[in-house]
């Protein structure tokens, strides 16, 4: 239990450790790297070159900070980072070695004004959030593990089926190498995969939202290949994937995990709402929901135009057999030979107010999965049309950047 001293020297300082915050993290990660290399296999490393790794993590310290005489009210964040921890198989030894070079590179940057006093009330605050972090991220394993077919850690994966989806866009369905059952989940839920990048003599792990329903035999996971643009490279393992992982191909996977799912006992109405490759949960989620014809589900959805709109002719399908279900398209640069009414709904970027009558549904709940602007603009058209937040729901991979 922190005392109301060490709770005071940490809000007080928190606002310094936020102007310093990037410095501070770079630094962490400098010495972290430094004494323990073999952590460069967890950390996305793609993040690392681009900062965001290093402003989220800036930014979840502030936050912290910010809230320590009411942590409950970061329940739903630290929900999201023990589901991705789990995932990514963050083991409790690793607290304690991020625990030294965060407070290390504290008093790296600040120098002088980092007193003992300062430095020791950070460490309890930290041993606080760290038992916090490992107590949710133990249950979640043991949970998952005794489900039938589940698992701790990794498990070898042999790729079965590989489909392209569109120019950019490629599904994957993996089978466990021992050939047992894989344990259920819940539509919306992500698995990490892990690789061997060679250009980097490094594993990599990524986490893809599951993008079929469960079936206890395999997984599916759709793979958008990141190409380079003039702010970043061309992602690591997605170019790995498309161009290197054949049918056969052994990966390593991470049992499910994620808090962004579907009450699937519920009988109000849903409305999916997504961009670009941020329709892979959505899928998840449209093929368990539709399975109660009571259930009104709407499914909004902006791509580029047909060449890179991933499991259109699926979702026309879904559409023409489904009275439940309406499928509304948006494309911002449609091609020539794109047809409004067959292809797509509506020319542009996704438009609430254009198609408020149809989203707009009596006890609805929002899910929003895409580009972090994208999500947003969603956000915040949803609460200025006063759906109220609990309603709201949203999947943020990689650094939450979501919250500024």
């Amino acid at each position: 239990m922190l005392t109301q001293r060490t709770k005071d020297i940490v809000k007080a300082t928190a606002p310094v450790l936020a102007e310093h915050g990037y410095p501070i993290i770079q630094r962490f990660y400098k010495r972290l790297f430094d004494a323990h290399p073999e952590l460069r296999n967890t950390f996305n490393l793609a993040h690392q070159e681009q900062g965001q790794q290093q402003q989220a993590l800036a930014r979840a310290v502030y936050a912290y900070a910010e809230n320590i005489d009411d942590p409950g009210s970061l329940s739903a964040v630290l929900q999201n980072i023990a589901n991705k921890h789990a995932s990514l198989d963050v083991r409790p030894e690793q607290y304690p070695i991020v625990g030294e070079h965060l407070l290390g590179a504290i008093k790296d940057v600040l120098g002088d004004a980092a007193t003992d006093e300062i430095i020791s009330a950070w460490a309890q605050a930290y041993g606080n959030l760290a038992d916090v972090l490992m107590g949710m991220e133990s249950q979640l394993r043991e949970q998952r593990a005794a489900q039938v077919g589940g698992w701790n850690g990794w498990r070898a994966f042999v790729v079965k089926e590989k489909h392209p989806e569109s120019s950019v866009i490629t599904s994957f369905v993996l089978e466990p190498a021992d050939g047992k059952p894989v344990v259920n989940f819940e539509p919306g839920q992500y698995i990490s995969v892990a690789v061997r990048v060679p250009v980097l003599d490094l594993q990599q792990i990524r986490q893809y939202s599951l993008s079929d329903m469960a079936n206890g035999k395999t997984y599916r996971i759709t793979v958008k290949r990141e190409s380079a643009d003039g702010q970043r490279p061309a992602g690591y393992v997605s170019s790995l994937l498309h161009d290197e992982i054949e049918v056969g191909s052994e990966v390593l996977v991470a049992a499910p995990y994620g808090n962004f799912y579907i009450d699937v006992d519920a009988k109000t109405p849903i409305v999916l709402i997504s961009g670009g490759v941020g329709l892979t949960p959505m899928i998840s989620m449209l093929k368990r929901a539709i399975q109660d014809p009571a259930r009104q589900v709407v499914f909004v959805h902006g791509a580029r135009n047909s060449a890179v709109h991933a499991m259109r002719d699926r979702l026309k399908q879904t559409a023409a057999t489904h009275s439940n279900f309406r499928a509304i398209i948006f494309y911002d640069s449609p091609l020539s030979n794109d047809v409004q009414g067959s292809d797509y709904d509506h020319p542009g970027f996704v438009d609430l107010d254009l198609i408020s009558r149809e989203v707009l549904l009596p006890d609805a709940d929002y899910y929003i999965c895409g580009p972090i602007p994208f999500m947003r603009m969603q956000h915040d058209k949803l609460k200025s049309m006063d759906i109220h937040e609990s309603h709201i729901h949203y999947e943020v991979f990689g650094p939450d950047l979501f919250e500024e």
